[in-house]
């Protein structure tokens, strides 16, 4: 097709007339069809963030245990070994005013998924689902979950990821439950306060091992932007076919931002149980100073002190003590690399060690490598 132009007056006007005329050689084609538009991303994965990592350690125990394990420690166990220690796969859509419901999933695979899991009459069949529940946000700010969801108990988590040593605690190893499954409400008062409800079957079970059911409260305090108090108290029967023997815990941390590079923190524990017709208590605590001038390089100092002398959680009458001192180098991109000494003490002669029979002492040395990523 070509243009043709034709030219008339109009008063003193000049006018030009463009008009397209076909020529043999070109025959008129109909008019192309608009380019399609690609369609926004479906609303799910909007609104749904895609995370996870990848944790694995080499570990060498200086007591060199004819187990090759570690004792009192629940993750970090193995001897002279490459061990993944977890991998996960999450999925998590945040209820908000606009879309109140909401879900979260957590896929683990690892042997401290088998760990974890150990204890839960229902077996390995949720070895594998670290987390699984829904959420629901109500118009008055109340968020209410259902399903499986890690344990409010603790300063430390059970991702290694989220904590500033590579190893968890003699507290958190021995005092306190990883999971439970059921209700968890929260609230947020104000931007002080913060309070939170829960009642779960009990302590590391999905399926009940009795017809109880266990209750727990926390409330959170902010009363400056360097402090942050969280008390929580979990209570319920937790003994197998077993509702009138009550366990409880009172689990109290405190946070202070000291320093734009320091950080203090301290956890402190105190739990009591009924076995066999006698109270038994244990109780521990544990200090945390981080030292983080950058945002690649921290040093973080642990010092633990914990009574068992009712061998509740030990299975033996004796007082232990932890320093652990962890460097961490992390890069931008999500990697992470900690390297970790660590004493472990007791007053019994109770470690094992290969050349000595038992002894006071474990000292381990642990190189971790941790990758996280998320779509958000």
């Amino acid at each position: 097709m070509r243009f043709t132009r034709f030219a008339r007056r109009s008063g003193t006007t000049l006018i030009l007339l463009v008009a397209p005329i076909a020529t043999a050689a070109q025959t008129p084609t109909p008019q192309a069809a608009a380019a399609p538009v690609a369609p926004p991303p479906a609303s799910f994965f909007a609104q749904t963030e895609i995370a996870g990592f990848v944790d694995a350690y080499l570990g060498y125990h200086f007591n060199r245990p004819a187990s090759g394990l570690a004792q009192l420690r629940n993750f970090d166990v193995r001897h002279n070994s490459f061990s993944l220690n977890l991998a996960e796969l999450s999925l998590e859509k945040k209820p908000t005013a606009d879309s109140r419901g909401g879900f979260r999933i957590d896929l683990d695979y690892g042997h401290q998924a088998a760990m974890v899991n150990a204890a839960d009459p229902a077996g390995s069949a949720l070895e594998n689902v670290g987390q699984a529940y829904a959420s629901y946000l109500a118009p008055n700010g109340l968020q209410l979950d259902f399903g499986k969801f890690y344990s409010p108990v603790g300063f430390e988590s059970i991702k290694t990821r989220d904590n500033w040593n590579y190893s968890r605690s003699l507290v958190y190893a021995l005092a306190e439950p990883y999971y439970h499954a059921g209700l968890r409400a929260n609230y947020t008062v104000n931007d002080r306060v913060a309070i939170a409800g829960f009642l779960v079957n009990g302590w590391n079970n999905v399926l009940d091992n009795n017809s109880a059911k266990t209750i727990g409260g926390q409330i959170t305090l902010t009363p400056s932007s360097t402090v942050t108090f969280v008390e929580t108290y979990m209570g319920g029967p937790e003994q197998t076919d077993n509702t009138g023997d009550w366990r409880h815990i009172s689990d109290t941390i405190v946070t202070w931002a000291a320093h734009p590079a320091v950080t203090l923190a301290a956890n402190y524990d105190y739990g009591r149980d009924t076995v066999a017709g006698a109270a038994v208590t244990c109780q521990g605590i544990a200090g945390y100073v981080r030292y983080h001038p950058s945002g690649w390089f921290a040093l973080t100092p642990r010092l633990e002190y914990y009574n068992d002398n009712d061998a509740v959680s030990t299975g033996v009458s004796q007082t232990l003590t932890d320093l652990t001192v962890t460097s961490e180098f992390r890069d931008e991109h999500g990697l992470s690399l900690r390297v970790e000494y660590r004493r472990d003490m007791s007053n019994r002669t109770f470690f094992d060690s290969r050349t000595s029979g038992l002894a006071k002492h474990q000292d381990t040395l642990t190189v971790g490598v941790v990758y996280a990523f998320s779509s958000r």
